[in-house]
């Protein structure tokens, strides 16, 4: 197993993925921001520094309940959120790209928009937002957890069904700079 948050995505976006033993692994957070649980299949990955080990083990070991679910359990949720100072988000998915090669084909332009309800949610979750415009659409990236380089874009009504969400995911994946990006909420 990895011993940090980054080595254990940086694995699972290469297909490498914790073992599906039932298990918990227990590391430290990337950065100040993010502490939290990323549930794989048949395996959990806690990551704090203000909930030591003993803690988290002795908490998921009090819950009664399925050991595969207990990291997810609204009870463990809520005493981490209470010993973390945290509340809680839940995620249903995290997807990877890898990096493309190539310019976007997608007319661009970086803009500094920090009204914009996209950019409003990436700063809350990300560091290094940058973010860029095209017709009828938003493309923001920045760092997330475990230092993650994560994505998210936007098209407009008036422009869907007509290619841009794909030519905006596609330009993230050619200016990611040879890393995989990861797509989530934000």
């Amino acid at each position: 197993m990895a011993e940090s948050l980054r080595d254990i995505l940086d694995a699972a976006a290469r297909g490498v993925f914790p073992p599906a033993d039932g298990g918990t692994s227990v590391v430290p957070q990337h950065g100040g921001r993010d502490a939290g649980v990323i549930a794989f299949t048949a395996h959990s990955v806690v990551f704090t520094d203000d909930a030591e080990e003993e803690w988290v083990r002795r908490t998921l070991a009090s819950l009664g309940c399925d050991p595969l679910a207990a990291t997810m359990n609204a009870r463990f949720l809520t005493a981490f959120g209470e010993r973390t100072g945290r509340t809680t988000d839940t995620i249903d998915v995290l997807l990877t790209g890898t990096p493309l090669p190539g310019q976007p084909e997608v007319g661009l332009t970086e803009v500094d928009d920090p009204g914009h309800p996209r950019v409003v949610a990436a700063r809350r979750r990300r560091d290094g937002v940058r973010v860029w415009a095209a017709d009828g659409g938003v493309l923001v990236m920045g760092r997330g957890v475990g230092g993650r380089l994560e994505v998210a874009v936007e098209v407009a009504e008036g422009a869907r069904h007509r290619r841009l969400g794909r030519l905006l995911v596609t330009a993230a994946r050619q200016l990611a700079g040879g890393e995989v990006v990861w797509a989530g909420p934000g």
